[in-house]
């Protein structure tokens, strides 16, 4: 990759390892650029931007590596923003992006409410179905807080990623219930089992029409593959996945003066916190605090990194990198 773009790309994959999300950080580097050696993301892709309209504008990532082709959708939907108070951008031709934390973070440090979504391989079956038709689709809101940490929503759509059940795989160590099934639709407590199956929605129902929203956003409004037209970069890694993602962005500085925003930010997590705790050694948290507090931690104490990813790592750099 141009040094330049896989510093953005990087930047995204660390916040997410800082924050305490290893099935989303530097783990993936591996993932990707394995496909990049077989050809099925080309790390070169010069990206295209088109603005639609000033509020508006269209992202092809040309297959290039997900965590870039993201940096470029927030960015241009923080451009549409600055200028209209609201922007939208839609991201064709990608691959998986990682978390939406580093994005919603990334934005709410410059002001910004976000919305974040993106379609995924299909892992998911409709319900009632019995055969996988929807991807775990994540979606992620971030408003900033000018007196303090941003709130953060990261979510995948299914009870639990795909990406902890293959850990969970790995170790042998048994699935909880009501993860995922087997590959006939039956609940399963065996990650491997669950691997060859799907996952189960959040919610049942209400978190399959989630799912099939942010397919509609991210995927069929991008331009981008959707449904089962989506690529399995597992099963299929030398193939262009031609993802979709979408980015919304507001500009809450044109709401609200900072110190108004900052005093009903503060009195509305601080009603949250008061709140008695059921078990007084797990006090109320809101969304995105458990990470945000993890990735100060380790800013300032360093990061603790799974040995197996540190060792891919130093292999793709030919031993350069020294621990």
């Amino acid at each position: 990759m141009r040094p330049e773009e896989a510093a953005q790309a990087a930047r995204v994959l660390v916040l997410a390892e800082l924050a305490g999300l290893t099935t989303h950080g530097i783990s993936r580097v591996g993932q990707y650029l394995n496909r990049v050696k077989v050809g099925g993301i080309d790390a070169q892709a010069e990206l295209q931007v088109m603005r639609v309209m000033p509020a508006l504008a269209m992202v092809d990532g040309r297959n290039g590596i997900g965590p870039l082709v993201g940096m470029r959708g927030l960015a241009e939907a923080m451009v549409g923003a600055r200028d209209c108070g609201i922007g939208v951008a839609f991201a064709r031709g990608s691959n998986h992006f990682g978390p939406i934390l580093p994005y919603a973070l990334i934005a709410a440090e410059q002001g910004f409410v976000t919305l974040i979504a993106s379609n995924a391989t299909t892992t998911i079956a409709p319900s009632g179905g019995k055969d996988t038709r929807l991807g775990n689709n994540p979606i992620g809101i971030g408003v900033p807080n000018p007196g303090g940490d941003p709130v953060i929503l990261d979510m995948a759509l299914s009870v639990a990623a795909r990406a902890k059940i293959r850990d969970l795989a790995a170790s042998g160590a048994p699935l909880p219930e009501g993860w995922a099934t087997d590959a006939e639709g039956r609940p399963t407590t065996d990650a491997k089992a669950a691997l060859a199956g799907f996952l189960l929605p959040v919610g049942g129902h209400k978190g399959y029409g989630l799912a099939v929203m942010v397919d509609l956003l991210a995927g069929l409004l991008s331009g981008a593959a959707y449904l089962t037209h989506v690529q399995a970069w597992d099963k299929n890694p030398e193939v262009a996945q031609n993802l979709g993602h979408v980015f919304i962005a507001i500009d809450a500085t044109k709401l609200a003066s900072t110190e108004s925003f900052a005093a009903r930010m503060a009195d509305f997590i601080g009603i949250l916190h008061a709140t008695p705790a059921a078990d007084p050694a797990k006090p109320v948290m809101v969304p995105g605090e458990r990470e945000l507090a993890t990735l100060k931690r380790q800013r300032t104490e360093g990061a603790r990194v799974k040995e197996a990813d540190l060792r891919i790592l130093r292999e793709l750099a030919g031993g350069a990198v020294q621990g």
